[in-house]
């Protein structure tokens, strides 16, 4: 059977395709996030300003998420993506440009910072766009009976993005600095655009084009509310990790109590992703369908408990462990989720659900970066990276006792549909 195969999704060629642009992509986008951030704590010194970051990109993200979800059902989704890449690209060369001497000599300090939260908000815009996008196309290109193992190589390659974006991120602002660190991030968008010409496209699988706005937007939201086990995975993620973004105060740590220097921040950004990369690799050949409630409870707990590690270690080593663990942790959670997601929403509403899910975890992100900020602003960094840790296993806690049904929730029955239905 195709679920017992690891390299089950990896033998259909559009699908490798689509992991080359998803991993160009991620690759950028979280190497500029670290390179932004480093440029802006290092031009402010205060840490609010790096929720202020989180918070440009987060404003747009949420206030288009449903609006972007109508139009992806709507639309070809090979096109669609193709716009959304070529909209970063346009983010990247205006970062570029204000990370140049002959640029920024001619304006302020303060017009510069300014610049750079007006460009992270344009981010933002597209941002409400692509997820859902690459959620959509991604079911139209693998069947549905392989999903399981097609998340899991998909979210591998997303965490695999994640670590060495912002582990080049932070040696490349050491060995060529921040402007020509902005010069690598648009290559790799322009990678992704070529790339994504290889990959064919796709059918409209929603069945009331031109549908009126509200009543599309309603739909997506009463599914998700309808659905038990999307609501409760979402609700879960989004509050642990809007409470555990201790990766946001990393540029304090790595200049101010851990003394390590951008090179030591890489290693400490790239960290968790390395952890989640390597939980991923595992999982293909050990599903998590099985029992995933209870897998994704324990896994957030452990989550919170590598934050509250990490914001009382004064040792570089413990905190790099710490992150690494938080990763692994990590990385079940968002397999499983991704899995939950992929396997209960139909073809014809993947755009708005998506949009949802952006809402709830991938906004959530950047909230918790400006939590983050706001409380290490409010109540001192490690006080508040301890705050928030405390807070996801609080949250863990109460969704296993209030929602028993959650707990017992299994995807192995869901799966045998759908194999069923493609035989």
């Amino acid at each position: 059977m195709a679920k017992n195969d690891p390299y089950a999704a990896l033998r259909y060629r559009e699908f490798n395709l689509f992991l080359l642009v998803r991993f160009a992509m991620v690759f950028a986008w979280s190497m500029q996030f670290v390179v932004i951030e480093w440029e802006v704590y290092s031009i402010t010194k205060n840490p609010l300003s790096l929720g202020i970051i989180g918070l440009m990109e987060v404003i747009p993200a949420v206030s288009l998420a449903l609006f972007a979800g109508h139009i992806v059902d709507q639309r070809e989704k090979r096109s669609l993506l193709f716009k959304c890449i070529f909209g970063f690209s346009v983010v990247s060369v205006g970062l570029f440009l204000l990370t140049w001497p002959v640029v920024t000599q001619h304006i302020t300090t303060s017009l510069t910072l300014y610049f750079i939260y007006a460009l992270v908000f344009i981010g933002g815009i597209v941002r409400a766009f692509l997820g859902p996008t690459i959620f959509s196309l991604f079911a139209l290109i693998v069947p549905k009976k392989i999903y399981p193992n097609a998340a899991t190589w998909s979210s591998s390659v997303w965490q695999m993005g994640g670590v060495v974006g912002p582990a080049v991120g932070g040696f490349l602002i050491h060995l060529i600095g921040v402007h020509w660190s902005m010069c690598v991030i648009f290559g790799f968008s322009l990678m992704a655009l070529g790339v994504l010409t290889r990959i064919k496209r796709k059918p409209i699988m929603n069945p009331k084009i031109g549908e009126p706005v509200l009543q599309s937007l309603k739909e997506g939201i009463q599914f998700v509310r309808n659905s038990k086990a999307v609501l409760g995975a979402l609700s879960l993620d989004m509050i642990a990790v809007l409470f555990g973004g201790a990766v946001a105060l990393l540029p304090i740590y790595a200049q101010d109590i851990l003394k390590v220097g951008p090179q030591g921040f890489g290693i400490l950004r790239a960290a968790p992703a390395v952890g989640a990369l390597i939980t991923m690799f595992t999982s293909a050949y050990f599903p998590l369908y099985k029992a995933a409630g209870m897998k994704l409870l324990a896994a957030v707990f452990g989550f919170g408990l590598c934050i509250i590690v990490f914001g009382l270690s004064t040792s570089f080593w413990l905190s790099v462990f710490a992150l690494f663990m938080s990763g692994v942790t990590d990385g079940v959670s968002m397999i499983i989720r991704q899995t939950i997601l992929q396997l209960k929403t139909p073809d014809s509403m993947r755009g708005r659900v998506a949009s949802v899910n952006s809402m709830f975890v991938g906004s959530s992100n950047e909230l918790g970066a400006f939590e983050s900020g706001l409380t290490a602003k409010l109540m001192g960094t490690v006080t508040a990276v301890v705050f928030g840790g405390s807070m996801t296993l609080i949250t863990v806690v109460a969704t296993g006792i209030l929602s028993p049904k959650f707990r017992k929730l299994d995807l192995r029955k869901d799966l045998e549909e759908h194999e069923n239905a493609e035989a």
